[in-house]
């Protein structure tokens, strides 16, 4: 890997004040701002793989519901009624 410049400008006060922040850290501003674009490329890429993600698994409810393969809002309540009523009666049993 062949490394490269990269030049930027900032404001006299805030170069001071970030070198000696890294200064603090035992480390120099290359390798502070070097961390950081590895972070934020990281990050970047966490986002975009869970966004892939997020967006495959809304096709795949939306390729089930358009194939009919839904429950009905009834069968839902039916299911959740009885859920709480289990709980319920071991919150009862417990006591």
């Amino acid at each position: 890997m062949s490394d490269s410049t990269f030049t930027i400008r900032v404001d006299d006060t805030l170069k001071s004040q970030f070198t000696q922040a890294a200064k603090s850290r035992d480390r120099s501003g290359a390798q502070l701002l070097r961390d950081f674009m590895r972070e934020f490329v990281k990050q970047q890429q966490d986002t975009a793989e869970y966004d892939d993600w997020f967006r495959r698994e809304v096709q795949a409810g939306l390729d089930s519901a358009n194939a009919g393969n839904l429950v009905s809002a009834a069968e839902v309540e039916a299911q959740f009624a009885a859920r709480r009523a289990a709980t319920r009666r071991r919150i009862e049993d417990s006591e």
